[in-house]
């Protein structure tokens, strides 16, 4: 079993969730020697930053994916014709494709800051959670805007 700390490769998430860049990610490992190479299963945690896919409030966050990878050692005569394969390089293995991976497919589609986030006004953009009575007057359509003259006022009598 080996657990290390590792520091977050550039671009890991999706465009409104991602891991920052250079921020630890924690790896719990376990290297197993198989027949055709090293298996590597774990975990790895990584707090998340981003914003609301409803009303772009930030969003801070935590990730936790399981890993598990066959990285398969380098072919003696040197005809690697499968590049869907992970390969051990010498002694090294490189954990970034696979946890880049996982990382992406455990993040929602659409992150909110709470499960019932009602976003912004449509109109004027308000964040609707800071307001919820928040609402406009109907808009009259000028075609008919000199008819309003015509009707009593409410408040008149």
């Amino acid at each position: 079993m080996v657990s290390l700390t590792a520091e977050a490769p550039a671009e890991l998430g999706i465009e409104i969730l991602r891991v920052p860049e250079g921020s630890p990610v924690d790896l719990d490992l376990r290297l197993e020697a198989v027949m055709d190479g090293v298996l590597v299963t774990g975990t790895a945690t990584a707090d998340l930053e981003g914003e609301c896919a409803r009303c772009l409030e930030p969003i801070e966050d935590s990730v936790t994916v399981d890993l598990q990878e066959l990285y398969l050692y380098e072919p003696a005569d040197g005809n690697d014709e499968d590049d869907d394969v992970s390969r051990l390089e010498g002694d090294l293995l490189d954990l970034e494709p696979v946890l880049r991976d996982a990382v992406v497919l455990a993040l929602p589609f659409q992150p909110l800051c709470q499960d019932d986030c009602p976003g912004l006004c449509v109109e004027c953009g308000a964040r609707l959670a800071d307001d919820p009575d928040h609402r406009h007057d109907e808009p009259v359509d000028p075609r008919w805007a000199a008819l309003a003259d015509l009707a009593p006022h409410p408040d008149e009598d």
